[in-house]
């Protein structure tokens, strides 16, 4: 099981272990992340599990697909180079120790 971190944005971290295949957002909602809402369930269909991810792991994840890609233009805060939609990361033991970073807001 990967170890994932989120940072909030008053820089509080909160690190739990989550099973291997999940998404990101899914390991949060399921772990009580606060911050992150993802309110459509994973179906991209929604910007509410925007995330940051930490510089250290961008280049480590898949590209976006063209559907996140414009999804990311609904964000509520800020949108970076380093945005992603949380329910695109599946976690795999790659991905051990990934910290991805909670904007201010998500709506």
């Amino acid at each position: 099981m990967p170890d994932i971190t989120f940072i909030h944005p008053d820089g509080e971290a909160q690190s739990f272990e989550a099973p291997e295949g999940v998404s990101a957002m899914q390991a949060a909602t399921g772990a009580g992340v606060r911050g992150l809402l993802g309110e459509c369930g994973g179906a991209l269909q929604c910007a509410t599990c925007h995330v940051y991810v930490d510089p250290a792991w961008v280049h480590r994840l898949p590209a976006p697909l063209p559907a996140e890609l414009q999804m990311l233009d609904c964000t509520a805060d800020e949108r970076r180079p380093e945005s992603r939609l949380s329910c695109q990361i599946r976690l795999t033991d790659a991905l051990q120790g990934l910290v991805l970073r909670l904007p201010a807001f998500q709506q």
